[in-house]
């Protein structure tokens, strides 16, 4: 039990030394790019810059003790400070340190339903977001992410939201006050960014660009001519604390804090999976990570943390860096907390330009154009599900967004499943096989007097409408000539109440017709709902047939009772005193 929620206790005591070259280095690149990235993401999130590094200390720690990923690395990143600022910004909130301790219990909040959750073995939640509504919902949130930023590159007040249109029409307010200063500094940067990432991506380009930019403001003082700083960075670790709100405030957080808990997980998990692959010597558990996770958030909020989870670029520059195990992330704890005691007066003079350009490249990064062009042209549902969740994160929030999205992916899965592939079979000539009439025509042996019907999906009561007028559908083209109907249960998993009762109807209509009603291939979960719900007492046990080709010679030579049927009787008998 202690290896299972403490999967360091897996790793700690077979750790060789050959992983620590691996997880030095790692861990030291990882923690120099948090600090300007973890100061960028808390302006996001609408927190002064040192809350970044706040968030960027004791989750780590947690996770690397906690986590069964051994690269993921865990802080602040951009969604969910997103997130924070989307949530946070539609409240009443009074004055910048009740939005910081709203923010704080809002970490706590979101990882006390994540542990709660990974508890419970709700891991498989995430399931229920769709590749193309987290590919919308990433990209949308990408632009307003950077979009937010422009008040920072233009170096004007521009009003925050989280709709493009309204943010680009509050932008287009402020365009004459802008500070070319500014602006070129934020340019720069990006195109500096874009230059060192090309030439070498293990480059800690951020890093660069921020010395840059603190040398260069505090050589030339351009801050005295409007270009505006980060300023004073509060020094040395931060204070233990228990996070409180009003308590009337708590249920106003709740659609908050499920949200991040879920999309936090979401993306954690995905970039966890991703890097799983590359490595044998381990396997994430989906279910400990929402433990990990969850303890990482609330342990970190009683250290002044707002959310975090596990980043993309940060886990991927962690797995190339040579990361081995969980020591990496709490070298890069180490490297955040000397710089919290030690070296945050050097920061004064950084550009809140040069950390919106960032941001900006950061991202941008994030926007997929090639996966939404291949579901245009293979899978024109999906595509429409993406455009629309891109729609609505874009243009009425960040919230709406991600939830109408699994509201309509989950549509889109009911309408597949109320409207079935039903396929019509027929014998392949010379051989058992029995194939889709209209994709092999030129080969099948035609019967007019059996009808062979395949049904795709689980039977129940979605669907049992469907499946019978489909079915009377192909017996009214047989008309008189039709004697038997062999149903191919294989892909069948699942009959309802509801559909035994409509196939007990069906059945009885058939035989008032002298139709032959057949059910052959059905698995052992479907085979036993035949006999508990007492549908085999109208099919009849001589109607059940391991293979669709039995049945169908069985139909030819009606004499001839297969050694086979026999064996499936026996076994009926059996199945039907078990039940």
């Amino acid at each position: 039990m202690l290896k299972r929620y403490f999967p360091v206790f897996q790793w700690l005591p077979d750790y060789k030394k050959s992983f620590l070259s691996g997880d030095i280095a790692a861990g030291l690149t990882v923690g120099i790019m948090l600090i300007p990235q973890g100061m960028a993401y808390a302006m996001i999130a609408g927190l002064p810059p040192v809350f970044g590094l706040y968030a960027a200390l004791i989750p780590q720690i947690i996770y690397a003790i906690m986590g069964t990923s051994r690269q993921l690395a865990v802080g602040p990143v951009a969604m969910d400070s997103l997130l924070v600022a989307s949530g946070l910004g539609a409240l009443s909130i009074l004055g910048i340190e009740e939005y910081i301790s709203m923010a704080i219990f809002l970490s706590l909040f979101m990882g006390s339903i994540q542990l709660i959750l990974g508890l419970l073995k709700m891991g498989f939640l995430v399931n229920f977001l769709s590749k193309p509504v987290i590919s919308g919902f990433t990209s949308a949130a990408a632009i307003i992410i950077g979009l937010s930023q422009l008040k920072h590159l233009l170096g004007t007040e521009i009003e925050r939201s989280n709709q493009v249109h309204i943010l680009l029409y509050n932008a287009s307010k402020t365009i004459d006050e802008t500070n070319f200063l500014t602006l070129t500094i934020g340019i720069l940067a990006i195109v500096f960014i874009k230059i060192i990432k090309k030439i070498n991506k293990k480059i800690p380009a951020a890093l660069i660009i921020v010395i840059l930019g603190i040398v260069g403001v505090y050589t030339s003082g351009i801050h005295d001519m409007g270009v505006k700083i980060v300023g004073v960075i509060p020094k040395g670790l931060p204070e233990f604390g228990i996070p409180s709100v009003d308590y009337s405030r708590v249920s106003e957080l709740v659609p908050i804090a499920l949200t991040l808990a879920l999309i936090a997980f979401m993306e954690a998990i995905s970039v966890a999976k991703a890097v799983e692959e590359k490595h044998t010597e381990y396997e994430v558990n989906p279910n400990q990570e929402l433990i990990a996770l969850g303890a990482s958030n609330i342990i970190g909020s009683f250290f002044q943390s707002y959310p975090t989870t596990g980043g993309f670029s940060r886990t991927a520059v962690n797995d190339q860096a040579g990361a081995k195990t969980g020591i990496a992330p709490i070298i890069s704890a180490v490297v955040v907390g000397l710089t919290l005691l030690f070296l945050t007066p050097l920061f004064y003079y950084l550009p809140n330009a040069i950390l919106a350009a960032i941001i900006m490249v950061a991202v941008f990064g994030l926007i997929d154009i090639k996966y939404p062009i291949a579901l245009f042209k293979n899978r024109k549902d999906e595509f429409g599900l993406l455009i629309l969740t891109f729609l609505i994160t874009l243009t009425i929030g960040i919230k709406e967004g991600i939830l109408s999205g699994v509201l309509f992916s989950l549509l889109i899965v009911v309408y597949r499943t109320s409207k079935p592939h039903i396929a019509i079979l027929g014998k392949i000539k010379g051989t058992n096989y029995f194939k889709n009439i209209n994709r092999f025509s030129n080969d099948i042996e035609m019967q007019h007097h059996i009808l062979v019907i395949r049904f795709d999906a689980q039977l129940y009561f979605g669907n049992k409408d469907y499946f019978k007028k489909e079915l009377y559908k192909q017996v009214d083209l047989k008309e008189k000539e039709l004697k038997t109907i062999i149903l191919n249960a294989e892909a069948i998993n699942y009959i309802d109440s509801s559909a035994v009762h409509v196939l007990k109807q069906i059945v009885k209509d058939l035989k008032n017709k002298d139709i032959q009603f057949i059910i052959a291939g059905a698995i052992g979960p479907t085979r036993d709902i035949i006999f508990s719900s007492g549908l085999i007492n109208i099919i009849g046990k001589e109607n059940l047939f391991v293979k669709v080709y039995e049945a169908y010679d069985h139909c030819n030579n009606p004499s001839e009772k297969t050694a086979i049927q026999e064996k499936i009787s026996q076994q009926t008998k059996k199945s039907s005193s078990v039940t």
